[in-house]
């Protein structure tokens, strides 16, 4: 393949074309949420770019969150979005809020997005054909936040060797029937581990793990299991950080063979991250 410039950032070249080739057949998740999703122009340059990677032969699954919406339709209703270790408290008020924002609002803005692409998608939740069956967070009765206690692959395996593009929302019901809020790179940890996924890429509101978060000069393109153990135990890794970085490691510890973060508002960063040696974000191995 000739050198051919989409941008002035983003080349197709002969290390572009070798990495494509590499990765024909693979199978990706990615996680979208954070600022990506909230600006329209960023929303339509994401999809895009996830258009083109499933054009080249790349088998992808999309796992989104919805936070801000979420939290702009609490306030509406009078509900205080809560939060713990990055977590989303979820009460039973705040869980009908998160279906709906997320199962409704969301997950079909972006299924009609991929659509007008020609990009076939369909939008499913965890309650479809028990996607992902959640478990409770923690002993409370009353806080329906979860994690994801069983996935079943066959249904993502029909639809992307077929040619569709999975969308999906980390709303799941428990095996008693309740409704939960999962963590949404929660979500997409566990389908990426479930089918042994190539790559797991979460699309973020930063460059990725940076040594100084005030700086993005300090990001940390390369890292292991062990530098992310000694960051956290510095307390460079936290907060929000702390949720996505656990995803992260539970990949890489179930079979899944790389994690990047990168920022997903950035133009052409998912292109860059992945059809080019010079990368963007942060990419975890074990």
């Amino acid at each position: 393949m000739s050198n051919f410039m989409i941008s002035d950032r983003f080349y197709f070249s002969s290390e572009t074309s070798f990495l494509i080739k590499k990765y024909i057949g693979s199978t990706f998740v990615i996680k979208y949420g954070g600022s990506a999703m909230k600006d329209e122009v960023i929303q339509s340059n994401v999809i895009e770019d996830i258009s083109l990677i499933c054009s080249l032969g790349i088998k992808v699954i999309v796992v989104h969150g919805g936070g801000y919406l979420i939290d702009t339709w609490l306030k509406k209703l009078n509900l205080n979005p809560q939060f713990q270790n990055g977590v989303r408290v979820t009460d039973a008020s705040t869980v009908e809020v998160v279906e709906m924002v997320l199962s409704g609002q969301v997950n079909k803005k972006i299924v009609s997005l991929f659509n007008n692409v020609n990009i076939p998608a369909v939008g499913l939740s965890g309650k479809d054909t028990n996607l992902f069956i959640a478990s409770p967070i923690s002993k409370d009765s009353k806080n329906f936040t979860g994690i994801v206690s069983k996935v079943s692959t066959n249904l993502l395996y029909t639809l992307t060797s077929n040619g569709f593009l999975p969308v999906i929302s980390s709303v799941a019901s428990s095996a008693a029937g309740y409704t939960y809020n999962i963590n949404a790179d929660t979500v997409a940890s566990a389908i990426a581990s479930s089918i042994k996924a190539d790559k797991l890429i979460l699309l973020t509101d930063t460059p990725g793990i940076l040594e100084d978060r005030s700086n993005s000069d300090t990001l940390i393109k390369d890292l292991n299991v062990e530098k992310i153990k000694k960051l956290k135990v510095n307390g460079i890794i936290k907060d929000g950080m702390i949720p996505k970085v656990n995803s992260c490691v539970s990949a890489l510890n179930n079979n899944v063979k790389a994690v990047h973060i990168i920022d997903g508002r950035l133009r052409y960063s998912l292109l860059n991250e992945l059809f080019t040696y010079r990368r963007i974000g942060s990419m975890i191995v074990l």
